[in-house]
Protein backbone atom coordinates (compact mmCIF):
# COMPACT_ATOMS: atom_id res chain seq x y z
CA UNK A 1 0.00 0.00 0.00
CA UNK A 2 2.95 2.60 1.18
CA UNK A 3 6.40 2.21 -0.70
CA UNK A 4 9.09 4.70 0.84
CA UNK A 5 12.28 4.91 -1.07
CA UNK A 6 15.37 6.11 -0.05
CA UNK A 7 13.78 10.02 1.53
CA UNK A 8 16.19 12.17 2.85
CA UNK A 9 15.60 15.73 3.39
CA UNK A 10 18.24 19.03 4.66
CA UNK A 11 17.54 21.75 7.01
CA UNK A 12 20.86 23.54 5.98
CA UNK A 13 23.33 21.85 7.71
CA UNK A 14 20.90 19.56 9.19
CA UNK A 15 20.33 15.99 7.81
CA UNK A 16 16.80 15.20 9.29
CA UNK A 17 16.09 12.47 7.80
CA UNK A 18 18.60 10.49 6.16
CA UNK A 19 17.87 7.70 3.15
CA UNK A 20 14.94 6.13 4.98
CA UNK A 21 12.97 3.47 3.08
CA UNK A 22 9.98 1.10 4.24
CA UNK A 23 6.97 -0.56 3.00
CA UNK A 24 3.46 -0.79 4.44
CA UNK A 25 1.18 -3.50 3.54
CA UNK A 26 -2.62 -3.00 3.28
CA UNK A 27 -4.23 -2.88 6.42
CA UNK A 28 -1.18 -2.64 8.85
CA UNK A 29 -0.60 -0.55 11.69
CA UNK A 30 3.28 0.32 10.94
CA UNK A 31 5.03 2.70 13.92
CA UNK A 32 8.18 5.09 14.10
CA UNK A 33 9.58 4.68 17.57
CA UNK A 34 12.31 7.10 18.47
CA UNK A 35 12.50 9.95 20.70
CA UNK A 36 11.40 13.87 19.68
CA UNK A 37 13.88 15.20 17.06
CA UNK A 38 14.15 11.55 15.79
CA UNK A 39 13.35 12.64 11.91
CA UNK A 40 9.01 11.14 12.83
CA UNK A 41 7.34 14.12 11.70
CA UNK A 42 9.57 15.36 8.82
CA UNK A 43 9.42 11.65 7.41
CA UNK A 44 5.65 11.73 7.83
CA UNK A 45 5.69 15.30 6.03
CA UNK A 46 7.32 14.11 3.37
CA UNK A 47 5.00 10.98 2.76
CA UNK A 48 1.74 12.50 3.18
CA UNK A 49 3.23 16.01 0.77
CA UNK A 50 2.78 18.62 2.79
CA UNK A 51 6.75 18.82 2.20
CA UNK A 52 8.97 17.74 -0.77
CA UNK A 53 12.51 15.33 -0.19
CA UNK A 54 15.85 16.18 -1.52
CA UNK A 55 16.05 13.00 -2.27
CA UNK A 56 14.04 9.54 -2.35
CA UNK A 57 10.27 8.73 -3.80
CA UNK A 58 6.60 7.90 -2.28
CA UNK A 59 3.90 5.55 -3.74
CA UNK A 60 0.46 5.39 -2.24
CA UNK A 61 -1.18 2.10 -3.92
CA UNK A 62 -0.97 2.64 -7.89
CA UNK A 63 0.53 6.56 -7.63
CA UNK A 64 4.01 8.14 -7.50
CA UNK A 65 3.26 10.98 -4.70
CA UNK A 66 4.82 13.63 -6.66
CA UNK A 67 3.79 12.63 -10.24
CA UNK A 68 0.20 12.31 -9.61
CA UNK A 69 -0.57 14.29 -6.29
CA UNK A 70 -4.06 14.68 -6.41
CA UNK A 71 -4.83 10.86 -6.81
CA UNK A 72 -2.11 10.51 -4.15
CA UNK A 73 -3.60 12.46 -1.31
CA UNK A 74 -6.94 11.56 -1.98
CA UNK A 75 -6.41 7.84 -0.32
CA UNK A 76 -4.60 9.45 2.10
CA UNK A 77 -5.70 10.67 5.93
CA UNK A 78 -3.58 12.59 7.68
CA UNK A 79 -3.78 13.31 11.64
CA UNK A 80 -0.91 15.94 13.22
CA UNK A 81 0.53 16.38 15.76
CA UNK A 82 -0.50 19.89 16.44
CA UNK A 83 -4.24 20.30 16.27
CA UNK A 84 -5.76 20.95 12.77
CA UNK A 85 -9.37 21.98 13.77
CA UNK A 86 -10.97 25.49 14.02
CA UNK A 87 -12.06 26.20 17.99
CA UNK A 88 -14.73 28.56 17.10
CA UNK A 89 -16.65 25.63 15.15
CA UNK A 90 -18.44 22.86 16.53
CA UNK A 91 -17.38 19.39 16.45
CA UNK A 92 -20.01 18.66 13.38
CA UNK A 93 -19.05 21.82 11.22
CA UNK A 94 -15.31 21.15 11.25
CA UNK A 95 -16.19 17.83 9.66
CA UNK A 96 -18.85 19.31 7.65
CA UNK A 97 -15.55 21.68 6.67
CA UNK A 98 -13.07 19.27 6.20
CA UNK A 99 -15.08 16.81 4.20
CA UNK A 100 -16.21 19.39 1.92
CA UNK A 101 -12.19 19.80 0.65
CA UNK A 102 -12.85 16.44 -0.35
CA UNK A 103 -15.49 17.03 -2.26
CA UNK A 104 -18.07 14.81 -0.45
CA UNK A 105 -21.91 15.69 -0.65
CA UNK A 106 -24.22 17.08 1.65
CA UNK A 107 -26.49 13.62 2.11
CA UNK A 108 -23.00 12.09 2.43
CA UNK A 109 -21.18 14.86 4.53
CA UNK A 110 -24.03 14.50 7.34
CA UNK A 111 -24.10 10.71 7.31
CA UNK A 112 -20.29 10.36 7.72
CA UNK A 113 -20.24 12.56 10.26
CA UNK A 114 -22.73 11.11 12.08
CA UNK A 115 -20.76 7.92 11.95
CA UNK A 116 -17.32 9.35 13.33
CA UNK A 117 -18.86 11.67 16.23
CA UNK A 118 -20.25 8.08 17.50
CA UNK A 119 -17.34 6.06 16.90
CA UNK A 120 -15.47 9.16 18.84
CA UNK A 121 -17.32 9.07 21.41
CA UNK A 122 -18.68 13.17 20.97
CA UNK A 123 -22.10 12.56 19.52
CA UNK A 124 -23.45 14.11 22.62
CA UNK A 125 -21.47 17.18 22.73
CA UNK A 126 -21.04 17.76 18.70
CA UNK A 127 -22.79 21.09 18.27
CA UNK A 128 -20.38 22.78 21.36
CA UNK A 129 -17.69 25.04 20.05
CA UNK A 130 -14.83 22.80 20.06
CA UNK A 131 -13.09 25.77 22.68
CA UNK A 132 -15.20 23.59 25.21
CA UNK A 133 -13.55 20.53 24.71
CA UNK A 134 -10.81 19.09 27.03
CA UNK A 135 -7.37 18.18 25.18
CA UNK A 136 -8.62 14.55 24.75
CA UNK A 137 -11.65 15.62 23.20
CA UNK A 138 -9.69 17.74 20.28
CA UNK A 139 -7.28 14.77 19.65
CA UNK A 140 -10.46 12.48 19.29
CA UNK A 141 -12.07 15.07 16.97
CA UNK A 142 -8.44 15.39 15.09
CA UNK A 143 -8.71 11.40 14.30
CA UNK A 144 -12.42 12.08 13.16
CA UNK A 145 -11.40 15.01 10.61
CA UNK A 146 -8.71 12.82 8.97
CA UNK A 147 -11.36 10.08 8.73
CA UNK A 148 -13.75 11.43 6.78
CA UNK A 149 -13.29 10.94 3.46
CA UNK A 150 -12.94 7.69 4.46
CA UNK A 151 -8.76 7.32 3.30
CA UNK A 152 -7.11 4.04 2.35
CA UNK A 153 -4.14 4.73 4.36
CA UNK A 154 -4.09 7.35 8.20
CA UNK A 155 -0.98 8.85 8.56
CA UNK A 156 -0.73 9.59 12.95
CA UNK A 157 1.85 11.70 14.06
CA UNK A 158 1.82 11.69 17.89
CA UNK A 159 -1.85 11.15 18.28
CA UNK A 160 -1.64 10.80 21.87
CA UNK A 161 0.59 13.59 22.59
CA UNK A 162 -0.01 16.02 25.72
CA UNK A 163 -3.26 14.23 27.24
CA UNK A 164 -4.07 12.17 29.79
CA UNK A 165 -3.31 8.96 30.56
CA UNK A 166 -7.17 7.68 30.15
CA UNK A 167 -7.81 9.94 26.89
CA UNK A 168 -4.65 8.51 25.47
CA UNK A 169 -6.23 5.12 25.58
CA UNK A 170 -9.51 5.93 24.71
CA UNK A 171 -7.21 7.07 21.28
CA UNK A 172 -5.58 4.28 21.12
CA UNK A 173 -8.63 2.12 21.18
CA UNK A 174 -10.35 4.06 18.41
CA UNK A 175 -7.14 3.41 16.31
CA UNK A 176 -6.83 -0.20 16.99
CA UNK A 177 -10.69 -0.62 15.67
CA UNK A 178 -9.85 1.35 12.84
CA UNK A 179 -7.00 -0.84 11.70
CA UNK A 180 -8.51 -3.69 12.52
CA UNK A 181 -11.36 -2.41 9.75
CA UNK A 182 -8.52 -2.70 7.42
CA UNK A 183 -6.76 0.75 7.05
CA UNK A 184 -3.63 1.04 6.49
CA UNK A 185 -1.94 3.25 9.08
CA UNK A 186 1.69 4.71 9.94
CA UNK A 187 1.32 5.96 13.56
CA UNK A 188 4.30 8.08 15.01
CA UNK A 189 5.16 7.87 19.35
CA UNK A 190 8.01 7.77 21.29
CA UNK A 191 6.06 5.64 24.06
CA UNK A 192 7.55 2.13 23.75
CA UNK A 193 4.08 0.95 25.52
CA UNK A 194 2.23 2.38 22.38
CA UNK A 195 4.04 0.58 20.03
CA UNK A 196 4.21 -2.38 21.38
CA UNK A 197 0.52 -2.88 22.22
CA UNK A 198 -0.72 -0.93 18.48
CA UNK A 199 1.75 -1.74 15.72
CA UNK A 200 2.19 -4.69 13.82
CA UNK A 201 5.56 -4.02 12.89
CA UNK A 202 7.78 -1.02 13.93
CA UNK A 203 10.70 1.19 12.54
CA UNK A 204 13.02 2.71 15.22
CA UNK A 205 13.99 5.77 14.29
CA UNK A 206 16.98 8.16 15.74
CA UNK A 207 18.97 10.88 14.55
CA UNK A 208 17.31 10.78 10.58
CA UNK A 209 17.30 7.10 10.52
CA UNK A 210 16.01 4.02 10.23
CA UNK A 211 18.36 1.73 12.49
CA UNK A 212 15.77 -1.34 12.81
CA UNK A 213 12.80 -2.91 11.40
CA UNK A 214 10.70 -5.94 12.15
CA UNK A 215 7.63 -6.93 14.58
CA UNK A 216 8.28 -6.66 18.52
CA UNK A 217 9.36 -10.21 18.08
CA UNK A 218 11.92 -9.83 16.05
CA UNK A 219 12.65 -6.97 17.37
CA UNK A 220 13.55 -8.29 20.59
CA UNK A 221 15.75 -10.59 19.09
CA UNK A 222 18.22 -7.63 18.05
CA UNK A 223 18.60 -7.35 21.99
CA UNK A 224 19.75 -10.74 22.54
CA UNK A 225 17.36 -14.20 23.74
CA UNK A 226 18.81 -13.53 27.58
CA UNK A 227 17.36 -11.87 30.05
CA UNK A 228 17.93 -8.23 30.20
CA UNK A 229 19.55 -6.90 33.89
CA UNK A 230 19.24 -3.24 35.14
CA UNK A 231 21.84 -2.23 37.91
CA UNK A 232 21.51 0.82 39.77
CA UNK A 233 23.64 2.74 42.45
CA UNK A 234 26.40 4.88 43.28
CA UNK A 235 28.94 4.20 40.17
CA UNK A 236 30.34 5.65 36.77
CA UNK A 237 29.59 3.66 33.87
CA UNK A 238 33.50 3.30 33.08
CA UNK A 239 33.81 1.31 37.10
CA UNK A 240 30.86 -0.98 36.11
CA UNK A 241 32.86 -2.08 32.73
CA UNK A 242 35.78 -2.00 34.63
CA UNK A 243 34.76 -4.05 37.35
CA UNK A 244 33.50 -6.95 34.41
CA UNK A 245 36.66 -6.42 31.75
CA UNK A 246 36.80 -10.03 30.55
CA UNK A 247 33.60 -11.72 31.99
CA UNK A 248 30.89 -13.15 30.20
CA UNK A 249 28.56 -10.04 29.94
CA UNK A 250 27.39 -7.98 26.86
CA UNK A 251 26.53 -4.39 27.97
CA UNK A 252 23.82 -2.65 26.15
CA UNK A 253 24.32 0.67 28.09
CA UNK A 254 26.76 1.86 30.94
CA UNK A 255 26.17 4.97 32.05
CA UNK A 256 26.77 6.94 35.42
CA UNK A 257 23.84 5.45 38.19
CA UNK A 258 22.83 2.88 35.40
CA UNK A 259 24.18 0.03 33.28
CA UNK A 260 21.75 -2.73 31.06
CA UNK A 261 23.70 -5.85 30.30
CA UNK A 262 22.76 -9.22 29.15
CA UNK A 263 24.99 -12.61 30.52
CA UNK A 264 26.18 -14.37 27.40
CA UNK A 265 26.65 -17.54 29.33
CA UNK A 266 24.29 -19.53 31.59
CA UNK A 267 27.14 -20.65 34.94
CA UNK A 268 27.50 -16.49 34.89
CA UNK A 269 24.75 -16.29 37.54
CA UNK A 270 23.57 -13.57 39.37
CA UNK A 271 24.94 -13.93 42.41
CA UNK A 272 28.76 -14.31 40.32
CA UNK A 273 27.82 -10.93 38.49
CA UNK A 274 26.77 -9.42 42.01
CA UNK A 275 30.46 -10.39 43.14
CA UNK A 276 32.34 -9.85 40.95
CA UNK A 277 30.76 -6.01 40.85
CA UNK A 278 31.29 -5.76 44.87
CA UNK A 279 35.08 -6.68 44.11
CA UNK A 280 34.99 -4.08 41.52
CA UNK A 281 34.12 -1.35 44.15
CA UNK A 282 30.38 -1.07 42.29
CA UNK A 283 27.81 0.07 44.39
CA UNK A 284 24.27 -1.76 43.64
CA UNK A 285 21.73 -0.35 44.99
CA UNK A 286 19.26 -2.10 42.82
CA UNK A 287 19.02 -4.69 40.33
CA UNK A 288 15.82 -5.74 37.78
CA UNK A 289 15.64 -8.61 35.48
CA UNK A 290 13.34 -8.73 32.52
CA UNK A 291 12.58 -10.35 28.85
CA UNK A 292 14.14 -8.19 26.16
CA UNK A 293 12.01 -5.38 24.99
CA UNK A 294 11.76 -2.48 22.72
CA UNK A 295 13.31 -0.29 25.74
CA UNK A 296 16.50 -2.76 25.47
CA UNK A 297 16.25 -2.97 22.02
CA UNK A 298 16.63 0.71 21.59
CA UNK A 299 19.59 0.76 24.45
CA UNK A 300 21.06 -1.54 22.17
CA UNK A 301 20.64 0.46 18.72
CA UNK A 302 21.74 3.70 19.88
CA UNK A 303 23.40 3.40 23.64
CA UNK A 304 20.79 5.51 25.45
CA UNK A 305 17.49 5.34 26.56
CA UNK A 306 14.42 6.35 24.66
CA UNK A 307 13.29 9.35 27.15
CA UNK A 308 16.69 11.00 26.85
Amino acid sequence: MITVQGLSKNFGQLRAVDRVSFEVSEGQLFGFLGPNGAGKTTTISMVCGLLKPDEGTVRIGDYDLWQDPRRTKRLLGLVPQELALYEELSARENLVFWGGLYGLGHAELSQRSGELLDRVGLADRSREPVSRYSGGMKRRLNLAIGLVHRPKALLLDEPTVGIDPQARNNILDIIRDIARQGTTIIFTTHHLEEAEKLCDRIAIMDHGKVLQTGSVAELAKVAGGRDVITIRGSFTGRQVQQALEGDPVAFLNAADGQATLHLEKPDYNLATLINRLGRGGVEVADLSVQKPTLESVFLKLTGRELRD
